[in-house]
């Protein structure tokens, strides 16, 4: 049974998760894992694996965020978003700076 998922995702987004599953594959391959030795390493089923391998966007991203890590490239999942790299939040957050900084003046006390 599909999941509703897979139909509204864009198909960009369906092609990056393909591409990912097909790296996730060749690195497990790469490594000499069998499916099996994968999906008890994650603690998931052979079933659920194989989804990942084949870019199922309905797989909860824990279990691809899981595959990465057993195969050594757990850091990189945070690393996604990250802020310091995000050149727009960065263009946008310039936009915002003000042009003046201005004292607020405090009334003394007498």
């Amino acid at each position: 049974m599909r999941s509703a998922v897979h139909d509204i995702l864009p198909p960009a987004i369906r092609r990056s998760l393909i591409k990912l599953g097909t790296d996730i594959a060749r690195a497990r391959r790469q490594r000499r894992l069998t499916l099996a030795m994968m999906a008890e390493r994650m603690g998931v089923g052979i079933r659920t694996y194989s989804r990942i391998e084949q870019g199922d966007g309905s797989v909860a991203l824990s279990a691809y965020a899981m595959a990465l890590f057993v195969l050594g490239f757990g850091p990189a999942l945070g690393d996604i978003a990250d802020a310091r790299h995000d050149d727009l939040g960065l263009q946008l957050d310039e936009e915002h700076l003000p042009k003046r900084v201005r004292v607020k003046k405090t009334p003394t006390s007498q």
